[in-house]
């Protein structure tokens, strides 16, 4: 058995579904030379930027269903060193920002992933996390079991942030990126409270089929 550093032994770390090298910086989709994609270039995201630990599939995908579903919390420190290398090109945050669950949704399932992964970034980083100043207004259908061409019309206004942000740079963190209309959203409302800077972190993305990439990864602002 190979010898362990942090929380995954050499040979998990190598089956790991790593992030492709060459992506977009935007939407973080595939990108020759990592440039601006052409949905991006023509329709910029809510961000700045975008940091993705890995690809939304196995095992990550079954490590993150576990913690959500049958609550293993014992998972947010694997979860949260896999994002933390990811993180050092990059300047750091003023304020870590877990996307919110609506209450009723939160109340079902005991805690919020998001908010628990961001305390061990947070304790590791020495950055504030802020888990309650946004508030989801709307308890929406999950996006995952929604048409990609409906998710942003499903979280459209779904939040709202009455904390001054003014200046900030801020790092909204999710567990998965998919068509990314719950970051985008939220993100407009970071914005609308005077941040200066948001970045986008996720522990893994979803690689959407060619056909849907600039049709979903972030829509035009209203």
């Amino acid at each position: 058995m190979a010898a362990c550093e942090g929380n995954l032994c050499d040979a998990c770390q190598d089956s790991l579904p790593h992030w492709i090298t060459d992506h977009c910086p935007g939407c973080l989709l595939p990108s020759k030379d990592s440039r601006l994609c052409g949905a991006c270039l023509t329709v910029p995201p809510a961000w700045d930027r975008a940091v993705a630990a890995l690809q939304y599939a196995f095992p990550v995908d079954a490590l993150i269903r576990t913690l959500k579903y049958r609550g293993d919390l014992s998972l947010t420190p694997i979860l949260a060193d896999l994002l933390l290398p990811k993180l050092i090109a990059f300047p750091l945050p003023d304020c870590i920002i877990p996307v919110p669950l609506h209450t009723n949704k939160l109340k079902e399932r005991g805690f919020n992933q998001t908010a628990e992964i961001g305390r061990q970034l947070s304790r590791r980083m020495g950055i504030p996390l802020l888990p309650q100043v946004c508030v989801r207004n709307k308890d929406t259908p999950s996006q995952t079991t929604l048409p990609w061409k409906k998710r942003h019309s499903n979280v459209r206004h779904a939040f709202t942030c009455t904390t001054c942000l003014e200046r900030q740079h801020v790092a909204l963190l999710d567990d998965v990126m998919t068509s990314g209309a719950t970051l985008h959203e939220l993100a407009k409302t970071i914005r609308q409270q005077g941040a200066s800077e948001i970045s986008i972190w996720v522990i893994a993305r979803a690689l959407p089929s060619p056909a849907l990439h600039g049709a979903v990864a972030h829509p035009p602002l209203p």
